[in-house]
């Protein structure tokens, strides 16, 4: 029988899942979800390139809503993970920024990445692996395309 693709990667999703769970420093950062860390990676590594960050950047980057990314960064600060600090430019736009606490994390979150990406890439060399992000934004666009669809029923 023909494996079923959407099957493999819900399974690939929960290996990825359990190894951030059980193998990675998660253990000891209880005060971090999944898209918490994200989003400490995204902007510390924006930051560590001499960027500011933004809300809205959050928003393309996570491919989630306004008021999504609004609630889960006011959660954040209040968690003492971000920071809002004011532009020169602009009064009324704020850039995020890491705390001290969530900076700490972040190296923990690097060592974690680096050797989950290692793994994920063992045994590719490059021409497949350069296949296999085409074949994954395809799946994406495939995906966003059904999803423009009128529903079932």
């Amino acid at each position: 029988m023909e494996k079923a693709l959407g099957l493999e990667l819900r399974k690939l999703s929960n290996l990825t899942r359990r190894y951030f769970e059980q193998y990675s420093h998660k253990k000891c950062i209880d005060a971090i979800t999944g898209p918490n860390s994200w989003i400490i990676g995204y902007i510390g590594d924006k930051t560590e390139a001499g960027e500011e960050v933004y809300q809205r950047d959050l928003q393309t980057r996570l491919g989630i809503t306004r008021s999504t990314v609004s609630k889960v960064v006011d959660l954040m600060v209040q968690k003492g993970l971000l920071a809002r600090q004011s532009v020169a430019c602009d009064a009324r736009l704020k850039k995020l920024v890491l705390t001290e606490k969530s900076m700490e994390l972040k190296k923990l979150m690097d060592e974690d990445h680096i050797r989950f990406e290692t793994a994920l890439r063992k045994g590719f060399d490059e021409e497949e692996l350069t296949q296999l992000f085409a074949y994954l934004d395809r799946m994406k666009n495939n995906l966003k395309e059904l999803s423009r669809e009128e529903p079932l029923g």
